[in-house]
């Protein structure tokens, strides 16, 4: 009967009295979630609806209790298939979020699905999210002591564009290699296969089943650089499978990911929900095929941005999160280029408030980078757009694409509404001030946090968790560290200036890391007292490849001031001390060319 589950269960969007459980069948069916140990075995029912060949079905669990976890089954046509008489994890639970904190969000971005033995542990590390799942069946929850509240994904949970043997093995018994788009991804059946691939190992199968999860997109769910810029786009264009690759990504994530990030009001509300719930209750009883809706509203989401929000928000407790989508929304006309497109920033200039305890902004590409890095980025914004003189576009245009020049900071006018949203926000402007707002975020393999240098008490902070398995080669690591500190700034804001780049309406610096490791980050939110723990998985000498300890890469407590307290200097509490600014200091002689030659590398290895 265990058969019959293709991929789940996984606990998506949970609030205080409901719960979203989202499963992938190998046939069409009733799926239903039964809670054994609650008023005489309550259960909810969904009928399963189908996508180019293959069933899924999103069961809205109601009535829970705030703050309870209970033990739950999950049956297809009435048959438990969910959890096997012989799994050897704990038994799969629903937790709603509590009312009030504490409060644990755990996060991280870049994960690669290949084997985990010797071979791949030294190409790709060990998986730093698998590792987690075994810790927390095990009930080792690391240093905090107790498991997160919530896990949030924040990009590339799939690679479509870099393939793993075993997804290359399956590509080639559906068409050629050597055609186009080669080892990458063309269509929907080859999306579902690779979702498999990347989420049915069973300590990521149990965790997913019993720690609410909620995601967005980063470029390689889609594919590299995705919607770096027009030019970008208009190449994509011009080859003969762009448009059903978008189509097969945007499409499979909604049925993959993004169904399961919306509450039920949300839920209520989005077109493709909309017109599945209207045909079931035309056809009761059939299973609905909702291919031809899926495919239309793929492509007309990525032709017309405007037509459909990615972008969605979350109760933390007495805390807030604003989940952004800084892919899809982008403005790439080079006259106005931005982040957002003008509904998308209406929108987040609706979320973000204060009267809260912290304000959480998740958006898969960090809001804040090295001074340097982001000087640099905003200079090739301006190059490209004619500030050093028609000469300097094309050149500017291939730097962006080669290098990845495409934060926040590449789109400047965005950059700088959402730093004046933010401090109005932390100057208690938009209702009163959190202690502090701060901004979650992958992409860049590599961690570290950030704090805006200001007076007020409400701390503006970046942290960042990236890769969970996807390493820099450590032969980059240095370079890129070297870019991000030191004499990087300065240069980095001259070059700014000589494009008439103007200053950034916020100055910071960084507070702890660059951290490499593979790792998990769990955010411990209690009161005003913030701490982060970055985790690891470490192969133990003598044991299985495949069973690895939870290890610390580094624990930052930071202090903050009461609110309405004069804010003091940033003090952050590392353990254990990593010792990183010591070999970026001995690595600055290294100098420019070393970084474009291994900027370029490490490019064409994403690749």
């Amino acid at each position: 009967m265990e058969a019959s589950l293709v991929l789940g269960p996984m606990v998506r969007h949970v609030d205080g009295d409901t719960a979203a459980i989202w499963v992938e069948t190998a046939r069409a069916g009733e799926v239903a979630v039964r809670l054994p140990g609650r008023d005489g075995q309550a259960v909810w029912r969904a009928p399963t609806f189908c996508v180019h060949g293959h069933h899924y079905a999103l069961v809205e669990v109601t009535g829970l209790r705030p703050g309870e976890r209970t033990a739950y089954d999950v049956l297809v046509d009435d048959q438990v298939v969910w959890p096997a008489e012989d799994d050897p994890f704990p038994p799969p639970a629903l937790a709603t979020s509590p009312p009030e904190g504490p409060l644990r969000l755990a996060f991280g971005s870049c994960r690669t699905s290949v084997p985990h033995d010797a071979v791949h542990h030294l190409t790709h590390g060990v998986d730093a999210l698998r590792t987690y799942g075994l810790a927390l069946s095990a009930g080792e929850p690391g240093p905090l002591g107790v498991a997160p509240d919530l896990l949030l994904l924040l990009g590339d949970q799939v690679y479509a564009d870099s393939t793993s043997e075993a997804m290359q093995e399956f590509i080639a018994s559906r068409r050629s290699l050597q055609e186009e788009p080669g080892e990458e991804l063309a269509d929907f059946e080859e999306y579902a296969h690779l979702y498999s691939l990347a989420w049915t190992e069973p300590p990521l199968r149990w965790l997913f089943s019993w720690l609410p999860s909620l995601m967005i997109f980063d470029d390689h769910d889609i594919r590299d650089d995705w919607n770096t810029s027009q030019a970008w786009r208009e190449e994509m264009a011009r080859t003969s499978w762009w448009h059903g690759r978008v189509v097969a990504g945007l499409g499979s994530y909604w049925v993959y990911q993004h169904l399961g990030n919306l509450s039920v009001q949300a839920r209520a509300q989005d077109p493709l929900w909309v017109e599945l719930r209207r045909r079931q209750a035309e056809r009761p009883g059939e299973e609905v095929d909702l291919t031809g809706a899926v495919d239309d509203f793929a492509a007309r989401a990525d032709r017309d941005p405007l037509s459909y929000r990615w972008s969605y928000t979350h109760p933390l407790g007495s805390s807030h999160l604003v989940v952004v989508d800084s892919r899809a929304a982008r403005r790439l006309d080079p006259r106005r280029r931005a982040m957002l497109d003008s509904s998308e920033m209406a929108w987040l200039d609706e979320q973000l408030t204060g009267d809260v305890e912290h304000l959480v902004v998740a958006t898969s590409l960090p809001y804040l980078l090295p001074p340097g890095i982001h000087h640099l980025e905003a200079w090739n914004e301006a190059v490209v757009a004619g500030a050093w003189g028609a000469r300097w576009r094309r050149p500017g245009e291939w730097l962006r694409q080669e290098f990845d020049l495409e934060h926040w900071a590449a789109f400047n006018d965005s950059f700088e509404q959402v730093a004046a949203m933010v401090t109005e926000v932390a100057e208690g402007r938009r209702g009163s001030a959190p202690a502090s707002v701060l901004f979650l975020s992958g992409d860049v393999h590599r961690s570290y946090v950030t704090e805006v240098e200001r007076a007020g008490a409400s701390r503006i902070r970046q942290l960042v968790c990236s890769p969970i398995r996807n390493p820099m080669p450590r032969v980059l690591r240095a370079v890129f560290a070297v870019f991000a500190h030191g004499v990087a700034r300065p240069v980095g804001a001259v070059l700014a200036r000589s494009a008439k780049v103007p200053a950034p309406p916020l100055r910071w610096h960084g507070v702890a890391g660059p951290w490499f490791d593979n790792n998990i980050a769990v955010l411990d939110i209690e009161g005003e007292d913030l701490r982060t723990v970055w985790l690891a998985g470490r192969v133990v000498p003598g044991l299985s490849d495949d069973e690895p300890e939870l290890s610390v890469v580094a624990d930052v407590e930071l202090d903050l001031p009461p609110v309405g307290a004069a804010q003091g200097p940033a003090v952050a509490h590392v353990h254990p001390e990593v010792g990183a600014r010591r070999w970026i200091r001995r690595a600055v002689p290294l100098g420019a060319t070393a970084l474009v030659v291994a900027g370029m590398l490490w490019h064409r290895s994403r690749r």
